[in-house]
């Protein structure tokens, strides 16, 4: 127990005297921000794929703009996310010359690799949608982008809102790789902590305990949003 409650001083006196927390609330920032911004691009950059997805193949450019999706999707999903950091970050700007942060870096390719799974979530729930539905808009005069925005993909929404939750919670946890292109997150702060104090045990668990409580946060989230659409619909 001595030797716990050792652990635990250093951990506190560089947690406070050295304005430890300072990072750790630094990181959080960051971590929320990266997973929050990148879930927003995914839905997106998912929705417009899964569009294109359903659309009808008759003409040419339904075809091609499906193939172009297809690439897109297998590109991303074929590639773990800290590669494509690494290649954004280390190859792509550099060869276009161009300048960003670690925290805009990460947020660009959150976004662009959540697109690519959330494509994939958003065509199933379209596809879970009664046909009836599509038929009932456009027998109303309705055009096929208009009936898909204003009545497909709404209740596709109600559908895959928990998988949507899963994907945040995947996004929550997959920030702690974005230190390898500079950015600070929550495992910077704790490593931060842990280097100081020549003691990592209280830091990671301190760390663990953290992306706990934000699943656990998350979850309970979309657990009252369920309940909330399944109220609205039962009084409609």
């Amino acid at each position: 127990m001595g030797n716990i409650g050792t652990k635990i001083d250093k951990f506190i006196e560089i947690f406070i005297n050295n304005r430890g927390y300072v990072k750790v609330l630094e990181g959080l920032k960051n971590t929320l921000i990266i997973a929050v911004i990148g879930l927003v691009i995914g839905v997106v950059i998912g929705t417009l794929i899964a569009t294109v997805r359903v659309i009808p193949k008759y003409k040419r450019l339904p075809r091609v703009l499906d193939a172009i999706c297809r690439f897109y999707v297998g590109l991303f999903r074929g590639t773990p996310m800290v590669v494509q950091l690494l290649v954004f970050y280390y190859v792509l700007l550099p060869l276009m010359d161009a300048h960003m942060t670690g925290v805009q870096v990460s947020i660009m390719v959150f976004g662009l690799n959540s697109g690519a799974y959330i494509s994939e979530i958003m065509r199933s729930g379209i596809l879970s949608v009664d046909p009836g539905q599509m038929e009932g808009g456009r027998a109303m005069g309705l055009s096929f982008a208009t009936t898909m925005r204003k009545i497909v993909i709404p209740q596709a929404v109600k559908n895959i809102l928990p998988t949507l939750g899963n994907e945040f919670i995947s996004l929550i946890k997959e920030t702690s790789v974005v230190s390898f292109v500079g950015a600070s997150d929550l495992y910077v702060a704790f490593n931060f902590i842990g280097s100081n104090s020549y003691e990592f045990m209280i830091p990671y668990l301190v760390m663990a305990i953290i992306y706990i409580v934000l699943v656990l946060l998350i979850s309970f989230g979309i657990k009252m949003m369920e309940r909330s659409l399944r109220k609205s619909d039962r009084s409609h």
